[in-house]
């Protein structure tokens, strides 16, 4: 049953959390320098560095930090940040809502862009609407986020003054002030997440174009409209949904570039001040909940499949 299903996925994030702490937690003691003189900085005098190198635990073996870090994760305390001594699940809570809030956002956008955009396309297959959104696609895949977000600044902040060029404003604050804080780095993702959404309903939707039961609808006499949204849509959702589901992932662990650009306080800039500073926990913490995040979307995108396609549900995948 897709219970049993999505249990087994469930109990298949253990494994996989564990595996991505070993790598996060030993990939990062690999990049050059020392946490213990970037927090000194001026003051890194040998009994200094010695003191500061114990109360972090520094001087252990590697595979006994590790061990401590571990012990303390399974028990939900994260560590502590080397340089504001705060304790880092606070810091990560207080950012987490900046990083949905844009994912999200931009989701909307690209489904709103390329899933209209992706029907038109199949349909009038080989026309003028074909042809331009796929150039509009390849456009929007090829030019890079970041100088695109730079682009949307100087055009809708400095040029036009229509939106603000960084900053944020909680949601409890202001609405408005929310919304327009957001729009432009939301935009800056959905514009290349909607060229891909763009390719992918096509093809999806041009699969199902072909097939009988297609064929049959419009013999009844059903307009085009209905035999479109009705019949072939939701029988083209699946690859839909499974791309959407993994740009909502992906804007919640590669927004790092788009939050600097926009001087956003999301988990995203958090985790880059963090190893540019050889902040381990921080950088620890923060990719474990990123990958946590991660694959709750997935095991939620799986439980969508039985509500667009029944026999899924019935066969018990």
């Amino acid at each position: 049953m897709i219970a049993a299903y999505i249990t087994r996925r469930i109990l298949l994030t253990i494994p996989a959390m564990f595996a991505m702490s070993l790598i996060v937690f030993f990939i990062i003691r690999l990049i050059p320098g020392d946490p213990v003189f970037v927090i000194l900085g001026l003051r890194s005098t040998p009994e200094n560095v010695e003191t500061l190198r114990r109360e972090l635990r520094l001087d252990d073996p590697i595979a006994v930090q590790y061990l401590h870090w571990l012990g303390n994760v399974v028990r939900g305390d994260l560590g502590v940040d080397y340089r504001t001594h705060e304790p880092i699940r606070d810091q990560l809570l207080s950012r987490l809502p900046v990083t949905l809030e844009m994912a999200f956002l931009a989701m909307l956008l690209s489904a709103v862009m390329g899933i209209p955009l992706g029907i038109l396309a199949a349909v009038r297959r080989r026309g003028l609407a074909d042809q331009g959104s796929t150039a509009l696609g390849l456009v929007g895949i090829s030019i890079p986020d970041f100088w695109l977000g730079v682009m949307l600044i100087l055009l809708m902040a400095l040029v036009l003054g229509w939106l603000p060029s960084s900053g944020y404003v909680p949601l409890r604050e202001s609405v408005w002030g929310n919304l327009s804080h957001l729009l432009l780095p939301a935009l800056t993702l959905a514009l290349n997440f909607a060229a891909v959404l763009t390719r992918t309903t096509r093809a999806a939707v041009l699969d199902v174009l072909n097939r009988p039961f297609v064929r049959t609808a419009r013999a009844k006499g059903l307009r085009e409209r209905a035999v479109v949204l009705g019949h072939v849509l939701r029988n083209a959702a699946i690859p839909i949904v499974t791309v959407m589901g993994l740009q909502l992932g992906y804007a919640l662990g590669g927004a790092i570039i788009i939050e600097q650009v926009f001087s956003l306080p999301g988990i995203g800039r958090l985790t880059l001040n963090a190893v540019l500073e050889r902040n381990y926990p921080v950088v620890q913490g923060a990719v474990l909940l990123v990958t946590f995040l991660f694959m709750v979307i997935n095991i939620l995108t799986d439980s969508l499949y039985a509500v667009i396609d029944p026999r899924i549900r019935h066969s018990g995948r």
